[in-house]
């Protein structure tokens, strides 16, 4: 209970610091986890984010997910979902609940995600370090960056990183045998369990918004959402911006403002389901909506980490399997790298004001190792004055 314990409380904190979205997100829990508390090495920690980015869901809170799981089992991965994600869903409720669309679109969230885009790039700059270290791999994320770019769709993204994975079987590090790090110590009969109950939840929530009731909608659509989003949190809004509209839940504008608001505060970005959730339907949901659209886009991330655990741990020490993953880590980094070139930098840096502030931002961060809690604070008084 003291680990559980510990981890909820780690997390937390993180949750209420972690600004800049997924790509920075493992950036602070690589120091956190790996440089500080070492809890795993880079080799434990490089498995853990090449296997959430083969999985659909939230890459960022997945990875917490398992730190979670390596560190208190079962209970340690929903303690870190719960600290990480809380203080983020709160904040996006309140958005929802208490603030006019109109002030999310005010100069002190424009300052906030300046500071955003400073902490991505120098998350990109530091995961490149660890998981494309030499010329092959990081050739190998450059491609992966292009191909996104070129082929901005969603169903692009699983496809480059396996294609990736594939290159990897080529790299130098193929022959390279290593003992598996990752492991969750979850029986096959557990993971074929877990499964099979994703399914059911699939299909039974399916059935149940076929009446029509308006929890029963929300809550089988942001399923089928988090069941399908390859890539993080930045590739949520196109699939929320067909089905949750077309669903009638939420309109246009309304998924834009809850966008640029989850950009704005720490934690994952797919708490814009809190916001969705009490948005929906006018607000008529209140706080219910945002628990059950919270919990709904999370829980196909738990089914299928807990279903996929015991036949990855089966196949991890295989020599090939490991050459690809070096590879499916390289794919991460240009993955990575695309989404802050759009929609991060391209839909929020606007003015040369703007590149000033977010290169000063960076300078701060990287070289300087300002606080990303001072920056908040400095990004939101020089927003609000620019507006003024």
């Amino acid at each position: 209970m003291r680990e559980v314990l510990s981890v909820f409380l780690t997390f937390l904190r993180l949750g209420c610091t972690s600004f800049g979205g997924p790509v920075a997100h493992l950036s602070y829990f690589q120091r956190e986890f790996v440089e500080r508390r070492h809890w795993l090495d880079d080799a434990a920690f490089g498995e853990c984010v090449a296997l959430t980015q083969l999985l659909p869901g939230p890459a960022s809170s997945q990875t917490g997910m398992l730190l979670g799981w390596l560190r208190a089992g079962p209970a340690g991965a929903l303690a870190a979902w719960v600290g990480f994600t809380l203080p983020s869903a709160a904040l996006m409720t309140l958005f929802a609940l208490a603030v006019p669309h109109a002030a999310v679109h005010a100069g002190w969230l424009h300052g906030l995600l300046l500071v955003a885009v400073a902490v991505v790039a120098s998350a990109i700059v530091a995961l490149r370090r660890s998981l494309a270290p030499d010329l092959a791999r990081s050739l190998l994320a450059v491609a992966v960056l292009v191909l996104i770019l070129a082929v901005p769709h969603p169903v692009v993204t699983p496809f480059a990183i396996a294609a990736a994975a594939l290159v990897g079987l080529a790299l130098p590090r193929a022959t390279e045998v290593t003992r598996p790090q990752l492991d969750l110590h979850v029986s096959r009969r557990t993971g074929v369990v877990a499964l099979v109950l994703f399914a059911f939840a699939f299909i039974g929530l399916a059935l149940w918004s076929a009446t029509g009731a308006h929890i029963a909608v929300l809550a089988h659509t942001l399923f089928n959402i988090g069941s399908l989003v390859f890539g993080g949190g930045h590739v949520v809004l196109p699939l929320l911006q067909t089905q949750a509209v077309a669903a009638g839940i939420v309109d246009s504008p309304t998924i834009l403002a809850g966008y640029a608001a989850a950009q704005a505060v720490p934690g994952p970005l797919f708490t814009i389901a809190s916001y969705v959730g009490a948005s929906a339907w006018q607000s008529s949901l209140g706080i219910t909506g945002a628990f059950v659209g919270t919990l709904a886009i999370f829980a196909p991330s738990f089914f299928l980490l807990a279903g996929i655990a015991p036949f990855y741990r089966h196949i991890a020490a295989n020599p090939r399997f490991r050459a690809a993953l070096a590879g499916a880590n390289a794919g991460v980094v240009g993955l990575l790298a695309a989404a802050f070139v759009t929609p991060i930098f391209a839909g929020t840096v606007r003015t040369p004001l703007d590149g000033v502030a977010a290169l000063v931002a960076f300078a701060a961060i990287q070289y300087a190792k300002v606080p990303a809690w001072a920056l908040v604070i400095l990004a939101a008084l020089f927003g609000y004055l620019v507006e003024r």
